[in-house]
C-alpha cells in the first residue's frame, strides 16, 4: 500500500474541503477531506461526493502498464458480491469456501507437474498476491538454510539470495525486511535477464536459493530456468551444498502450460523447490490472490505453520496477515471451472495475437526497437531508435491526452541509458482496442514532430523610396515600407519601373 502522511490543519481546520455539486442540495457545507466530519450526511449525497472524485481515476480496461485484471465475467462478477462479506481466515464457518482453496491449489500444483504420491506430497497456499507468496517461500528457504547451517555447527548469520537485476520489487521488500542479502546478477545490453552462468559465479555456501523469473517485469522475457538448474546441480555435486530454485512466474505461471507446454521450468525440474504465481494476472481475476506451491511438505517447515482453534477446529495457516476477502479464491476457482485448459489456452493465444499486432504495427513507424521476445508474456516493449530517452516520457504523456496509461521507465544498473516503454496486453485488450491504441501512437508521434521543428526565423525589410517624379508614379507605387515577413517568402517591389524580389 502507498505510504501516506497525515495531512497538518490550519487553524481554520481543513480547507481543502471536499464540496460536491450534486451533493449539495444535500450538503450544505463542505465536507472536511483529513478529518472526521462532526454531522452524518444521507447515504445519497455520500456516494455522490465518493463516486464524483473517482471520475478523475483513469480507466482500468486503458491502463496498460498493468499485468492485473481488469474484466471477468457478470457471473463471476455476481458471485464476487455474493461472497465479499465472508471472512476467509474463518475456516471452520466457511468450510466450502475452504474446499475451494484446496481445489485451487490442487489443480495448479499438478499444472506445474508436481509430483504427486511416491513419497512427495506437494502443499500450497492462497495468498492475497505474488508478494505475500514470496515472502512465504523465501521464510521457507531462510528457515530451511538455517536449521541446516545450525545442525552443521556453521554460521547461519548472513542469509543471501542470488537473483537478476530485473526481479519486481517485492524481491527487495524481502531482502530489507527479513534481513537477507540480495546478490543480483546485472543484465547487459541485448540481455535483460539473469543470466545462469552469471548466477552461479555468485552462489556460495551462504545462498538460501537462486530465484528465478518466468516472466520478466521488464520485457516480459522467461529465464532460462532448465539451464540454470543443470549448473546449479554440477555445482551443488562439486561442492556438496543442497541450493534450491524458486520459481517466480507470477505473469508467466498461467501461460507457460498453455502455450508452452514442452518448455522445462516447473516441478520437473528438481531443483525447483517453490513455485509462486498471481492469480490476479494471467489467471484472470481481480487484484487479490496469489498462489505458493511447495514441491513437497518437507520443503515447508513445520515451525513456520501456526494452528489455531479459537475459531472452532484446528486450523493450520501459513500467511502474513489473517483476516482477508473469499471473493477472490471463489473468483479463482470460478475461471478454472468456467475455463478449463481449453479455455485458458485461447485465451493466451488472443492475447499473443494481440500482441503481435501491437509489435507489427510499432515497427511499421519506423521509430522504435523492439526489445521483448516474442516468447514469453504477452507484451512489448520497446526503446525509440533515437538515442533520446526524453522521447519516451514525452510519448507516454502524450498518449495519456488519449486516455491510455503507458509507462515509460529506464532500465536498472548497467542499462540506466535505455528508457524503456511498455505496454502489456490483457484479456480485455482485443484487436479493435490495439488499433485505436496504435492510431493515437502515430498522432502522438505526429505531434512531437511538430512541436520538435524550429520556429520559423523573421526578417524585417525596411525599403525606401525616393519620391515619384511625377504623380502617376507616385499613384504606382504598392509596396509597403515596413513589414516584418517569414524569411522563405518573396517580396515583390513594384515601383512603375522597376521589379525586385527580396
Amino acid at each position: 500500500m502507498v505510504l501516506t502522511h497525515v495531512q497538518e490543519l490550519d487553524e481554520a481546520g481543513d480547507r481543502e474541503a471536499a464540496a460536491a455539486v450534486f451533493a449539495s442540495r444535500y450538503v450544505q457545507d463542505p465536507v472536511p477531506r483529513y478529518e472526521l466530519g462532526e454531522r452524518s450526511i444521507s447515504k445519497d449525497a455520500a456516494y455522490q461526493i465518493v463516486h464524483d472524485e473517482l471520475l478523475l481515476d483513469s480507466s482500468p480496461r486503458l491502463n496498460l502498464a498493468s499485468f492485473v485484471t481488469t474484466w471477468m465475467e457478470p457471473e463471476c462478477d455476481k458471485l464476487i458480491l455474493e461472497a465479499i462479506n465472508k471472512n476467509y481466515a474463518d475456516m471452520d464457518e466457511y468450510p466450502v469456501t475452504t474446499e475451494l482453496q484446496n481445489r485451487c491449489v490442487n489443480i495448479i500444483a499438478r499444472l506445474f507437474n508436481a509430483p504427486v504420491g511416491a513419497g512427495e506430497t506437494a502443499v500450497g497456499v492462497g495468498t492475497v498476491g505474488s508478494s505475500e507468496a514470496i515472502m512465504l517461500a523465501g521464510l521457507a528457504f531462510k528457515r530451511r538454510w538455517q536449521n541446516q547451517r545450525k545442525a552443521a555447527g556453521k554460521p547461519f548469520d548472513k542469509p543471501n539470495i542470488v537473483t537478476g537485476a530485473n526481479v519486481q520489487v517485492c524481491w527487495e521488500k524481502f531482502a530489507r525486511y527479513f534481513e537477507v542479502e540480495l546478490k543480483e546478477v546485472k543484465l547487459t545490453e541485448g540481455c535483460y535477464v539473469m543470466d545462469p552462468d552469471k548466477a552461479m559465479e555468485m552462489v556460495d555456501e551462504n545462498t538460501i536459493c537462486v530465484a528465478a523469473i518466468l516472466g520478466s517485469t521488464l520485457t516480459g522475457e522467461f529465464e532460462d530456468v532448465k539451464r540454470l538448474n543443470n549448473l546449479l546441480a554440477a555445482k551443488n555435486k562439486r561442492t556438496g551444498w543442497d541450493t534450491p530454485i524458486h520459481v517466480d512466474a507470477a505473469s508467466g505461471g498461467f501461460i507457460a502450460p498453455f502455450l508452452y507446454p514442452e518448455l522445462e521450468w516447473d516441478f520437473r525440474l528438481p531443483l525447483v523447490k517453490s513455485i509462486n504465481v498471481s492469480g490476479h494476472k494471467y489467471g484472470l481475476v481481480y487484484a487479490g490472490v496469489g498462489w505458493v506451491i511447495w514441491r513437497n511438505k518437507d520443503d515447508l517447515s513445520e515451525e513456520l505453520i501456526f494452528h489455531i482453534n479459537y475459531l472452532g477446529a484446528d486450523q493450520p495457516t501459513f500467511t502474513l496477515n489473517f483476516s482477508k476477502g473469499s471473493s477472490q479464491i471463489i473468483a479463482q476457482y470460478y475461471q478454472f471451472l468456467r475455463l478449463g485448459f481449453e479455455g485458458y489456452r485461447n485465451v493466451m493465444e488472443n492475447c499473443m495475437e494481440s500482441a503481435r499486432t501491437l509489435r507489427e504495427g510499432l515497427e511499421r513507424t519506423g521509430r522504435f526497437s523492439i526489445i521483448s521476445k516474442e516468447k514469453g508474456v504477452p507484451l512489448v516493449a520497446f526503446t525509440f531508435k533515437a538515442a533520446d530517452g526524453a522521447l519516451a516520457f514525452k510519448l507516454s504523456a502524450g498518449l495519456r491526452r488519449y486516455g491510455w496509461i503507458v509507462p515509460a521507465y529506464t532500465m536498472p544498473a548497467g542499462l540506466e541509458h535505455m528508457t524503456v516503454l511498455r505496454v502489456v496486453v490483457r484479456e480485455d485488450f482485443g484487436r479493435p482496442l490495439a488499433e485505436r491504441f496504435l492510431s493515437h501512437v502515430r498522432m502522438v508521434l505526429n505531434e512531437m514532430d511538430l512541436a520538435a521543428k524550429p520556429p520559423v526565423p523573421k526578417v524585417t525589410l525596411t525599403i525606401e523610396l525616393g519620391p515619384a517624379r511625377t504623380a502617376d508614379e507616385e499613384a504606382s507605387v504598392k509596396v509597403v515600407k515596413s513589414e516584418t515577413v517569414p524569411a522563405h517568402r518573396s517580396v515583390s517591389l513594384v515601383t512603375g519601373k522597376t521589379k525586385g524580389v527580396c
